[in-house]
């Protein structure tokens, strides 16, 4: 890539991860590309489509995935508690942006979207979690990865959606960790 090229492409995601932040996911890219000083065409030129645009920014998240969940399970408390600070470093990751609890939710398992390898790095990281608490015994039968996604994403969506203060999240991640494990 031109180093003008490598400069367009790097400020486009500067200013998309910053617009993403203020407007959520749905941002109008003409915005971004006026921001970052470019060309719509040149915006598309680099990013086909916005998931593409998505999948770029959330490169660097996928490397917090891994270690969020290594700090998770290296505590050494009770289930309970190593299961709702994972489910809390989860909301934290997939709320960095507007709207992305609800676009990350739902590219779980979905094969056909742009941001499937980062749902993969997000669930194979609660599959971490969940083999940890099936061999200690402490999880319910049946419970797997995808479906701890799935619920504290939509813990997530509801809390971006609905605005609400961390301090309110916390306890519904407890409920949602009392029905996983026995």
């Amino acid at each position: 890539m031109r180093a003008d090229a490598k400069r367009n492409y790097d400020r486009i995601i500067e200013v998309a991860r910053e617009v993403f932040r203020e407007q959520g996911y749905d941002a109008s890219l003409d915005e971004v590309a006026k921001r970052a000083g470019v060309g719509p065409g040149t915006l598309y030129r680099h990013f086909p489509r916005r998931e593409n645009l998505i999948d770029a920014i959330m490169q660097s998240w996928v490397d917090r995935v891994t270690e969020a969940a290594d700090k998770a399970l290296a505590h050494e408390g009770p289930p309970r508690a190593l299961l709702v600070a994972w489910f809390e470093a989860y909301v934290a990751l997939i709320s960095l942006h507007k709207g992305g609890p609800a676009k990350i939710t739902c590219a779980i398992e979905d094969p056909e979207s742009p941001i499937r390898t980062k749902c993969q790095t997000l669930t194979a990281a609660t599959d971490r979690v969940v083999q940890r608490l099936e061999a200690e015994g402490a999880l319910r039968p049946g419970v797997d990865a995808v479906q701890m996604c799935r619920l504290v994403g939509g813990v997530a969506t509801v809390a971006d959606q609905g605005n609400l203060d961390p301090a309110a999240v916390g306890p519904l991640l407890g409920v949602v960790a009392d029905g996983m494990l026995v």
